[in-house]
């Protein structure tokens, strides 16, 4: 059985998520960690719990999730996963941090593995399948704990809401098509975890959100 602790961080109140189960051992999903106090906080949950971390995974590699990457490389040695189709936002990463006023004195961490479909995420007793749901960004991924409903959804989707499609490599018909498909097929009961707000059920989305 999962446990998860969000941490809500950054200027864009990102969702970074710590996933982890019995066996002490966890994954990090979209580390947006900008300030001292925003890590010291996830280290001392880590830290307090006994946690090992095993991987470092992004849902897409826009700024605000991808913040704290080498934060967690320089802490676990742990590199960044993300789907090859979004390693160009890398290159724009300081270049967004400017426009922001965020002060980034590193270059981005580069990715050390690829994550595709076809891909799970195995850490302790659990497992993630990986949906590729391109829209917001080419590269977008969901990552999915069928045994427990959970979706950790990224900026696809969102209570009431769809992820943005007006940045480089959106497609809003690609984005509704994939959701519609991939998604929403699921159990209505499944638990949906955002990039950003609070969290949702597919029913809920089937029935109320206004653009799907």
């Amino acid at each position: 059985m999962i446990k998860i602790k969000v941490f809500t961080v950054n200027p864009f109140q990102e969702n970074t998520y710590l996933v982890y189960d019995e066996t002490k051992e966890c994954i990090i999903i979209d580390c947006g960690c900008l300030s001292d106090y925003e890590k010291d906080s996830l280290k001392k949950f880590i830290a307090e719990n006994n946690l090992e971390p095993k991987r470092l995974l992004n849902t897409h590699l826009h700024i605000d999730h991808a913040l704290g990457n080498r934060f967690i490389y320089e802490e676990y040695e742990l590199e960044p996963e993300a789907h090859q189709a979004d390693e160009f936002l890398l290159d724009q990463m300081k270049l967004q941090a400017d426009v922001f006023g965020i002060c980034m004195k590193d270059e981005p961490m580069p990715l050390g593995n690829y994550l595709n479909e076809e891909n799970k995420i195995f850490f302790g007793n659990s497992e993630l399948e990986i949906f590729h749901v391109p829209g917001h960004s080419p590269g977008s991924l969901v990552f999915y704990a069928r045994s427990e409903e959970v979706l950790f959804s990224g900026d696809v989707l969102f209570l009431g809401s769809i992820g943005r499609t007006d940045l480089p490599g959106g497609d809003y018909a690609t984005l509704i098509r994939n959701i519609q498909q991939k998604l929403l097929v699921l159990p209505p009961e499944t638990l949906v975890l955002p990039g950003h707000g609070c969290t949702t059920t597919i029913q809920r989305e089937k029935e109320e959100n206004p653009f799907l």
